[in-house]
């Protein structure tokens, strides 16, 4: 089974324009997220693919694999598979390129849930953390899901969703980690469904697979990490890459 992981990466972007070209411990974002998800070992090859000319540039002239997107796309999954199309894989894995603390361990559990699907019943995986801060339930930036008792997603919201009737219900609140890992023909597919309603008002794209009677199978993982959405989020970034990377004292 060939598993490659694509990171799409457009310079735009509405909260935090050129985001992905801020300087994280010496290096952009989009290339520490790059770095991170080759150095999982996980993957028979890894590419950026961008729109950016910039970004392009960015990580070719530090050696890594990048493809240039020839046309637009209202979504990440739409990017890569444009790419992928011609790429010869049995697994893709979507990994946001504001997601520099990709680690080993949530995407090992991701990956087995199509190493142990012998049955090919499950087309997309993606990654969900527990969360308990009441500002992060409730800001629009961070996405909700919740679940049937199988795992299988139900819905995802900017809302806090399940919404909490009574203290006695202990409500359990999960945050969709924008990692997906789609089998090949299913992400295909996935660009020539149309945009519906849901979709179009949460402006969350696995949206369009509930939407059209897909499954979506979740995995919690215990690692939160940092997706940068915003200088606050870089803010914190800069912190936890300092924190991780400090010198051990002599």
């Amino acid at each position: 089974m060939k598993i490659i992981a694509m990171i799409p990466a457009r310079y735009s972007a509405s909260r935090f324009p050129a985001k992905l070209m801020q300087n994280l411990g010496g290096e952009t974002v989009i290339y520490r997220t790059y770095q991170a998800t080759v150095n999982t070992g996980l993957f028979d090859e890894v590419y950026v693919v961008t729109d950016s000319e910039i970004i392009y540039d960015e990580i070719q002239n530090k050696g890594g694999t990048v493809l240039m997107s020839k046309n637009k796309h209202e979504s990440g999954s739409d990017r890569i598979a444009e790419a992928v199309a011609a790429i010869e894989c049995d697994i893709v894995v979507n990994v946001q390129g504001d997601e520099p603390f990709t680690e080993k361990d949530s995407l090992s559990k991701l990956l087995a849930v199509f190493k142990n699907d012998s049955n090919k019943e499950i087309d997309l995986a993606s990654l969900m953390v527990n969360i308990k801060d009441p500002e992060e339930i409730n800001n629009p930036n961070c996405v909700k899901v919740i679940t049937d008792k199988d795992n299988l997603a139900l819905y995802f919201s900017r809302s806090p969703i399940p919404f909490q009737r009574h203290i006695s219900a202990n409500t359990q609140y999960f945050k969709h980690k924008g990692v997906y890992a789609f089998r090949k023909a299913p992400l295909l597919e996935f660009t020539k469904l149309p945009m519906l309603q849901l979709e179009a008002s949460e402006k969350i794209e696995c949206i369009r697979f509930l939407e059209h009677g897909k499954k979506i199978k979740m995995v919690e993982t215990t690692i939160q990490g940092i997706e940068i959405d915003t200088p606050e989020d870089l803010a914190k970034a800069q912190m936890l890459w300092l924190q991780n990377n400090k010198s051990p004292q002599t």
